[in-house]
């Protein structure tokens, strides 16, 4: 089967939930109303997982005050990929992001959610997912 980028995000969205979702001290729970929120580093580990490239990130911005940070894909090509985007209320800015390279060492937030959101998107794309990058 030949899969689309729309085809894959429709797949990496309908994998999100609550045993996916990184908790942190700005979103301690998953909200299902908002299903991107907190998704981002996650998704992009993914994304990166199946496409290549390079991850990205740029700075949340609330007032003018840094709180957080946003994580995307830069794919090969230079086309940038965002699954998350829509996370962020009216009050929230992004920064232009800043291209980096995928860390070594295995991250500590995270972790669990990022095997279980591979695995199960590995294992509909006819994979198994079960060796993390």
């Amino acid at each position: 089967m030949t899969w689309t980028l729309a085809g894959i995000e429709a797949l990496i969205r309908s994998s999100w939930g609550p045993d996916t979702f990184p908790p942190d001290v700005h979103n301690p729970v998953w909200d299902p109303a908002n299903p991107a929120r907190g998704h981002c580093i996650v998704t992009a580990l993914v994304v990166n997982d199946l496409l290549g490239g390079v991850l990205v990130r740029g700075e949340v911005h609330v007032g003018g005050e840094r709180v957080d940070f946003h994580w995307w894909n830069r794919l090969p090509g230079g086309i940038e990929v965002d699954l998350t985007r829509e996370q962020f209320g009216p009050e929230e800015t992004v920064t232009a992001g800043a291209a980096l390279a995928r860390p070594a060492t295995p991250m500590k937030r995270g972790r669990d959610e990022y095997e279980t959101l591979r695995r199960r998107v590995f294992e509909a794309l006819g994979g198994d997912g079960a060796e993390p990058v």
